[in-house]
């Protein structure tokens, strides 16, 4: 599978891509900046040889020309973004995983985008697409540590329940990573605005923290 991410350039879209090209998925950065983004991807080859062959950067054509795509925009642009590429995207899983976030007076704070989510302001701008909302809460920094585990679940939502399995399959190939049907995209509202906690939770006590669930012992078969 060839994994596009869209917008790709930034901290946690390159840290993903290179996360994913190092379990064995031909990842693509996108960026407007065809040059740019490939000079990310040559970043990491050189740091990690290892993802020789799976890292590669163009435009965001190219990312959106893959079997899957990660929206790694800023969240204000987001829809626009997926508006320009939706032929490419049309009837492909998309995986959103912007927060809206401000910062005031030192405080991270939650924003309502229209339709009450990133994720959701997205399935609406492409609707032949299949949206799903995933990898909102692991640090960007500990994804480009690549050969080190996450410690982290994945909080997992979408209408799509084939398009939610295909996601929560990726995501369980993420060493110390274990993905959680967080159920209907309607849910993307509340994970996305948790965001916000955990970064300030970074701030204030000087670290990175990745949600980690206690209580589920075992993972259901999805249907």
């Amino acid at each position: 599978m060839r994994i596009g991410i869209l917008g790709g350039t930034g901290p946690a879209g390159s840290a993903l891509a290179a996360r994913l090209a190092s379990i064995g998925y031909h990842a693509v950065i996108g960026s407007r900046s065809a040059d740019r983004a490939t000079e990310i991807a040559k970043e990491f080859v050189v740091k990690f040889p290892e993802l020789a062959g799976f890292l590669t950067g163009g435009d965001n054509a190219a990312a959106a020309a893959c079997d899957l795509v990660v929206i790694a925009t800023p969240w204000d642009s987001a829809a626009t973004t997926v508006q320009d590429n939706a032929d490419a995207l049309a009837g492909k899983v998309i995986i959103s995983m912007a927060n809206a976030l401000v910062r005031v007076a030192g405080e991270f704070q939650p924003l309502l985008p229209p339709r009450g989510s990133v994720a959701a302001h997205i399935q609406a701008a492409v609707p032949r697409s299949r949206v799903v909302a995933a990898f909102h809460h692991l640090p960007a920094k500990e994804l480009g540590h690549i050969g080190e585990p996450i410690d982290s679940d994945v909080l997992i939502c979408s209408d799509d329940p084939t398009a939610l399995k295909e996601v929560s399959a990726i995501v369980d190939k993420i060493p110390g990573c274990r993905p959680l049907d967080a159920g209907q995209l309607s849910n993307a509202t509340a994970i996305e605005a948790f965001t916000a906690v955990l970064l300030q939770l970074n701030v204030r006590y000087k670290t990175r923290v990745a949600p980690k669930l206690t209580g589920i012992r075992s993972i259901p078969e999805q249907k």
